[in-house]
């Protein structure tokens, strides 16, 4: 069968930022000497020009600035940018540009610019109010900060903006997760990411690993948490994620429906269809900037072909993070695979209540997004 083309975003990736937290395991590196915005400018565009022959003429569907820190660019950068990536492709109508800011970088001059320059929505880096907790996790703002950061995103002329919050943290008790979440309820965003902090490889906190809740504090933490963000009119739609109506982030919906994505940066991940070949391409870009602004060697540090036989846990491994139904079509469209590669997983997958068949669609459980570690291992 053969592979249809997906929707087309785009990441870029901005590796500065002022230090490094502890708990972060993303390509980012801190500012010892200042940032060669111009140069590193000249660079993204540089490698965009590299894989355009991958994409052709396809639209874009939506653009992310993440990082790093990617407000440590001026406007004029961010500008610059934008209008040199829209100078080389077409974007669909309505173009979502997301770009992620910190709260100790968060000025209203600033961000106007940010906003004239073409971005649409912001993704603002909160992680908790509490001041021995943002201290722990290596943030720079304090919660002053991180409210007038949000007030200020309200006034702006955006499509949406988003608050980026943590629980699980050290030592923390359920009255003090809930008491975050509760406050950054009260800036009313119209979109929530809350997610759980976990210990990744290669990070201070690996090394150093701080006590965290058990895992009975966590579920409380979560149900109650959950009791409160329906109340307040927040539509959970995938693992971590929750929306006022019309405010969901397109890019990562994207991501989570298996669509293709340019990744141009240090460190930046791509995954692109090729229907002419039958074929399904990951990329990867070098990782440190002093190697990725190299003019000696190229910017691709990584290519792989994902396999037929690797296509259907990747393609759930998205997809089933996301609590809507899953359309059968998509499946056989996006990995060019029939329905009947994975009647036994599917099967088994339904038996155990982890999923469930509606008209066209598989619809994950409330006990298969709690056990979604398990549902996703049938389908290896």
């Amino acid at each position: 069968m053969s592979l249809q083309l997906p929707p087309l975003a785009l990441y870029i990736h901005i590796p500065w930022c002022i230090q490094k937290c502890p708990y972060c395991d993303f390509n980012s590196h801190a500012v010892k000497q200042g940032i060669p915005e111009q140069e590193y400018i000249a660079h993204l565009l540089n490698d965009l020009d590299e894989d355009l022959h991958l994409v052709r003429q396809r639209p874009l569907h939506s653009i992310f600035i993440g990082g790093g820190t990617p407000s440590v660019f001026s406007a004029d950068g961010i500008k610059q940018i934008l209008d040199g990536v829209l100078s080389r492709m077409p974007a669909q109508p309505e173009l979502e540009v997301t770009m992620e800011a910190n709260p100790g970088t968060f000025e209203a001059e600033r961000f106007a610019g940010y906003v004239a320059a073409g971005v649409t929505r912001f993704s603002i880096g909160v992680q908790t109010f509490q001041a021995a907790q943002l201290s722990a996790l290596g943030r720079i703002h304090n919660a002053d900060e991180a409210c007038r950061a949000a007030k200020l995103a309200a006034t702006l002329p955006l499509k949406s903006y988003n608050l980026d919050l943590m629980h699980g943290l050290p030592g923390q008790t359920v009255a003090a997760a809930l008491d975050d979440l509760a406050q950054a309820i009260a800036l009313q965003p119209p979109h929530l990411s809350w997610y759980q902090l976990t210990i990744e490889p290669n990070t201070a906190f690996a090394s150093k690993p701080p006590t965290l809740p058990d895992d009975d504090i966590l579920w409380d933490i979560q149900q109650q948490g959950l009791a409160l963000l329906s109340a307040a009119g927040y539509q959970q739609y995938e693992t971590s994620a929750y929306s006022k109506t019309g405010h969901q982030c397109q890019h990562n919906l994207n991501y989570w429906r298996y669509g293709d994505y340019l990744g141009i940066g240090c460190g930046a991940h791509g995954k692109i269809t090729l229907p002419s070949r039958n074929s399904i391409l990951r990329t990867v870009k070098v990782k440190h900037p002093k190697g990725y602004m190299d003019l000696s060697r190229s910017y691709l540090d990584e290519r792989q072909q994902v396999e037929p036989e690797d296509r259907p846990f990747e393609f759930f491994m998205n997809r089933f993070r996301l609590l809507e139904p899953c359309p059968m079509a998509d499946f056989t469209a996006y990995t060019g695979l029939p329905l009947s590669y994975i009647t036994q997983p599917i099967t088994t997958a339904i038996n155990k209540g982890l999923l469930r068949e509606i008209p066209g669609h598989w619809q994950i459980t409330p006990l298969g997004a709690r056990y979604l570690n398990d549902l996703l291992t049938l389908f290896i």
